[in-house]
This record gives C-alpha cells, sequence and structure tokens, in this order.
C-alpha cells in the first residue's frame, strides 16, 4: 500500500522523495557510490588521526596520541632553531658599530628586520606603527631631527632616552616659559612672526616687531634663522613640520606653558644589541642622514 502511494517523476521515472515545495519535487537518487566511499574514507581517517594526535579532552588535559605529538613543543623546537640560526648575526651585531653594521649589507638586512620587530613591540604605542609619529611624538619617516639623525646619534637617543631621570646621558633640553617674560601682545607678536616662516600669519603687521623679539628671545637657541639646534634639542621653526601642533595659538601655548616629552631610555631594558637593530631599522625609514 506504501507503494502505491510513492510519486514517480512523470520525465525521468524516478521515484521523489515525497516532498513538495512550490510545485518542486525532489528526485531520490541514491548518492554516487565513490561520494559514499570518500565519505567513509574520511570517517575513518578522523577516528585515525584522533587516535594518533592529541584530541579528546580529558578532565585536566587532553589524550596526548601513540605519536607523542605536541604543536607547544613543536614550538619550542622551532624557536630554538630560529635562535641558533641567529646566533652568528646576534654575535656579529655585538661586536661591531651601527656604522659597521649597515656597511656590510647581509647584517644591515638582519639588523632591519629585528629592529621593525622590536619597534612594533617597544616603540609604536608612540610613534605610530609607521613611525609616523603624532602630536607630541616626533615623525620618524622624515628629516627633522631634534637631536641629529646619524646612525650613532640614533644609538645614542634610542639607548639614553630624553629627559629620562637617571640617566647622566640622556638628552635634556627644556624650554623655558615666557609667560611672565613677554606681555600678551609680545607673544601674539612673536607667534606671528614664527608662522610668517612657513605660512601666512593672521595680521602680517604683527610679524615685523615679532621678529625682533624672536631675536632677542628666542634666537639663542633656535637660531637666527630660526633653522633649530642640536645642541639643545630646539627644533627647527622655518620648515612646516610642527610637533606640538601649528598655527599661531599653538605657538602662544608652547611659549606659555612649554611641553616637555620624555622618553625613556632603552639600553637598559632591550641592550645594545637591540638598541643598535632599532637605531639602523629607524635609520632606514628614509629620514636618517
Amino acid at each position: 500500500m506504501a507503494d502505491k502511494q510513492k510519486h514517480v517523476d512523470e520525465v525521468s521515472g524516478v521515484e521523489t522523495t515525497g516532498h513538495e515545495w512550490d510545485g518542486i519535487r525532489e528526485l531520490n537518487n541514491p548518492m554516487p557510490r565513490w561520494w559514499v566511499y570518500t565519505f567513509y574514507a574520511t570517517m575513518l581517517w578522523g577516528i585515525g588521526y584522533t587516535i594518533a594526535y592529541p584530541a579528546w579532552p580529558l578532565l585536566t588535559e587532553a589524550t596526548t596520541g601513540v605519536l607523542g605529538y605536541s604543536s607547544r613543543a613543536q614550538v619550542s623546537t622551532d624557536l630554538a632553531d630560529a635562535k641558533a640560526g641567529q646566533a652568528s648575526y646576534v654575535k656579529r651585531i655585538a661586536s661591531s658599530t651601527v656604522d659597521e653594521i649597515i656597511a656590510d649589507p647581509q647584517l644591515q638586512q638582519f639588523a632591519i628586520a629585528a629592529g621593525a620587530s622590536a619597534f612594533k613591540v617597544n616603540c609604536a604605542q608612540c610613534h605610530g606603527s609607521g613611525a609616523a609619529g603624532a602630536e607630541g611624538f616626533p615623525n620618524l619617516n622624515d628629516n627633522d631631527w631634534l637631536w641629529g639623525g646619524s646612525p650613532e646619534e640614533l644609538y645614542h637617543t634610542i639607548a639614553h632616552g630624553v629627559r629620562h631621570t637617571g640617566d647622566d646621558g640622556t638628552r635634556v633640553s627644556e624650554m623655558p616659559s615666557f609667560a611672565d617674560m613677554l606681555t600678551q601682545d609680545e607673544l601674539r607678536q612673536t607667534a606671528a612672526y614664527v608662522v610668517s616662516l612657513t605660512g601666512t600669519p593672521s595680521d602680517a603687521a604683527l610679524a615685523e616687531p615679532g621678529k625682533q623679539l624672536f631675536a632677542d628671545n628666542c634666537a639663542s637657541c633656535h637660531g637666527e634663522d630660526a633653522t633649530g639646534s642640536r645642541d639643545f634639542g630646539a627644533p627647527n621653526l622655518a620648515d612646516a613640520i610642527w610637533l606640538k601642533g601649528s598655527g599661531e595659538q599653538a605657538v602662544i601655548e608652547q611659549m606659555k606653558t612649554p611641553r616637555h616629552g620624555v622618553m625613556p631610555a632603552w639600553l637598559p631594558r632591550l641592550g645594545d644589541n637591540t638598541v643598535k637593530q632599532l637605531a639602523i631599522f629607524v635609520h632606514s625609514l628614509g629620514g636618517g642622514e
């Protein structure tokens, strides 16, 4: 009786599954033998895999598998192999100056790769993942350097930091507050002159008296031509690169209440080799001298 109720497709002569959707019926064709055998093979493979490798979770651990494989052990082995392969390069870097490392193309390539990795872990938080910096954090891709962009100068800055308490070799510079030294009008005039070096001040008439105020109060550090001085870490004010913000108001605020950033001394934390690698990496970004 059940067989008489089965629907047979008139075109193919094949029974349907008995289901119908919007007048569409599905033919009840058997699966191809090759597909069925492949499915059975994958089942057997899966069972064998769980026996051979760690798979089944237990209360405090998982089954170890008859092969005794461990991904953690494999990673440890790979790391040990990598360190062994790096040992000769690390030893050569330890006995070379940054200039000597740069002069050796193979050693330089290794140092740049290692320095890029160290930069992402230790420096990108302030200078950005691409080293483009942000307000208050220098861009390391350009050639505007407060303390110098040669490999040795970069090494010194990274090793000893900037205004890092407790390191005798740290870079030190502080801009005094002119809030009590100049009137508000004089601050505006000085700012107008500074802005006139790289753009258009809001009131060009203020720039002329501001030039003399700059010569009297600022040129001793920033230079008569306002191009800065690396001896004092005084930035170049005659280009369009601004560390603390651009515009007259930003210049006035910096003159009234100077902001002094702090960079840690990395030598005690990272060691000589890593500091060399960082200096070479930063130098390779394009702005190094």
